[in-house]
């Protein structure tokens, strides 16, 4: 396991967060991390984001997204999954960074998809193929959870 930071960039490219993480796992397309949440609380109506929750991720460098496993910190409970359309990651040996497109997906423990975020992503000012690359990302995330496909095996039905 190393040290790893994490570069969340705006739509333009700029560095708007960045943190921490360990890095659990990496692949020929992929960095899988593990960060604890080091924010303010916030209840976001589907999901609270509380300070010391783990966040297991998963950035890609042939994809249009990004998935957060989110667990309770204290008693490691699923809380779902978020999902940030973004251009594909850059991944360095110490470092990734994302272009975030303001679409995310969050995928409740039982499997329930919920958009978010539509108006912020259509006000940006992108190229067509950004906007149609974000769509297909979006479908990509709703097929993976149907099929119960990495990342999303845990999905809970009842």
């Amino acid at each position: 396991m190393t040290d790893f930071t994490v570069y969340k960039c705006d739509h333009e490219g700029h560095v708007v967060w960045q943190y921490d993480g360990v890095v659990l796992e990496r692949g020929a397309h992929f960095v899988c991390l593990q960060a604890t949440f080091n924010g303010r609380e916030s209840d976001a109506g589907f999901v609270t984001f509380r300070k010391g929750d783990v966040f297991t991720e998963w950035f890609y460098t042939d994809r249009w997204y990004n998935v957060f496993r989110i667990e309770d910190g204290q008693n490691r409970q699923l809380k779902g999954w978020y999902c940030n359309i973004t251009r594909p990651a850059v991944i360095e040996p110490a470092s990734v960074r994302a272009d975030d497109l303001a679409l995310d997906v969050f995928v409740q423990p039982d499997g329930t998809v919920i958009l978010l975020d539509e108006d912020e992503f259509d006000a940006l000012d992108l190229p067509a193929a950004d906007y149609q690359q974000a769509q297909h990302a979006v479908e990509a995330i709703r097929q993976r959870v149907t099929r119960r496909t990495a990342p999303f095996q845990d999905i809970q039905r009842p």
